[in-house]
């Protein structure tokens, strides 16, 4: 599927599952200072599995760990069906953990970020003042990003625990049954999301969903990235691609204009390699909009393509992301806030990681011209997106 050849390379594919589980064995956390100098000599470890070990809602959560045969591990808790920890090799064959996120479940429930490394549902993105229409009738949805709704409402698929069954060391099944009117999207909606660690160095998220009533559906990830390592500083000199010609402008509360925009002559123009921080300052309505980057691409192509190349200017750790989605948005952390403390005791400070969510458009329910979200009884939702690494 990659034209490219890399040294080392990693990807991450998500498919469908039973609802039985076993959990990882308990691994011991270097819980270094997080420090730059740390980061870059210092190989990172998971997380100690018994911090996962809880009940929410009366149900168990547990941290699972997948593995490949080139030394790469993932961690993916229940909870939220979140990514908690990603440990890749880097251009030195030192191990650094290139998703951020916390030690323990309590750590997720308490942050004031929400999403970190979660699973985003039923709707990834916002929908405009938190409406829509389906088939002549009006549904309301919960408003929890200023007049609109972001990523599910109030309780999306981040909060609520999933069924799990580690099919084997390398692939964990993840279902969950939304209930008709939950968070007020019609439809009793059954989810399965597989993390699968591919001997390619893949990690492959495959989304698969049905529905009894007609709905809309938009499922994503939210992993952060910093790929120099948790607690390693900015991301701004990262460098990335986007294999994108326009995006999607957006007014001053996040929703898009429902019109694309070319992305040459402007700071949104990664068609060719650059360093995230270049234009992140300029002068620009849309930056301001979001606070700099915090925007939906329309990508090039349709079925299974090659959406973006981030490489991290110290690890050489290089990120490459394919997917059967039309959209991506790129979230530069612009709201981290430095009030949450990482599992190796960083702090989520002001753009130390990114986000790469391969989507439909925002507010697509509300836009016709948008690619269409709308899922009907007797049809399949099936989406695969894959982070694949390497070092350069």
């Amino acid at each position: 599927m990659n034209k490219y050849s890399f040294f080392l390379p990693l990807s991450v594919l998500v498919l469908s599952c039973s609802d039985s589980g076993t959990t990882a064995s308990q691994e011991k956390n270097a819980t270094g200072s997080g420090t730059t100098s740390q980061a870059k000599t210092s190989p990172a470890q998971l997380p100690d599995a018994a911090g996962f070990n809880s009940t929410v809602d009366g149900k168990k959560t547990a941290l699972y760990v997948l593995k490949n045969s080139n030394g790469i591990t993932a961690a993916i808790t229940n909870y939220g069906g979140r990514l908690v920890s990603l440990l890749v090799p880097d251009k030195q064959g030192v191990l650094r953990d290139v998703v951020v996120g916390f030690n323990n479940v309590s750590g997720y429930q308490n942050a004031t970020e929400p999403y970190f490394g979660a699973t985003i549902g039923r709707y990834g993105n916002r929908i405009a003042k938190g409406k829509f229409t389906l088939e002549g009738k009006q549904y309301t949805l919960f408003t929890n990003n200023g007049p609109n709704t972001l990523h599910g409402g109030k309780k999306g698929f981040q909060a609520v625990v999933w069924d799990a069954a580690k099919q084997n060391d390398s692939t964990l099944v993840l279902t969950y049954v939304s209930k008709d009117g939950e968070e007020g999207f019609p439809g009793t909606l059954n989810v399965k999301v597989t993390y699968q660690l591919t001997s390619n160095n893949e990690l492959k998220l495959n989304y698969e969903a049905t529905t009894d009533k007609t709905t809309v559906v938009n499922l994503t990830n939210h992993a952060f990235f910093n790929l120099n390592g948790e607690g390693s500083g900015t991301i701004n000199n990262h460098i990335l691609q986007i294999n994108a010609d326009q995006y999607t402008p957006v007014d001053t509360t996040l929703i898009p204009t429902g019109k694309n925009a070319a992305v040459a002559g402007t700071p949104f123009d990664f068609t060719k390699a650059t360093a995230i921080g270049t234009h992140v300052n300029d002068s620009n309505s849309q930056l301001k909009a979001g606070g700099g980057y915090d925007h939906n691409f329309v990508l090039r192509g349709t079925g299974m393509k090659h959406a973006a190349t981030v490489t991290g200017d110290q690890s050489g750790i290089v990120m490459d992301v394919y997917t059967e989605e039309p959209g991506l948005q790129f979230y530069g952390g612009n709201f981290m806030q430095s009030k949450n403390n990482f599992k190796g005791g960083s702090k989520d400070d002001f753009r130390t990681a990114f986000c790469l969510e391969t989507q439909h458009f925002p507010d697509s329910p509300n836009q016709p011209a948008f690619p269409s979200t709308v899922l009907k009884p007797g049809q399949n939702y099936k989406t695969t997106s894959v982070y694949k690494f390497s070092v350069r």
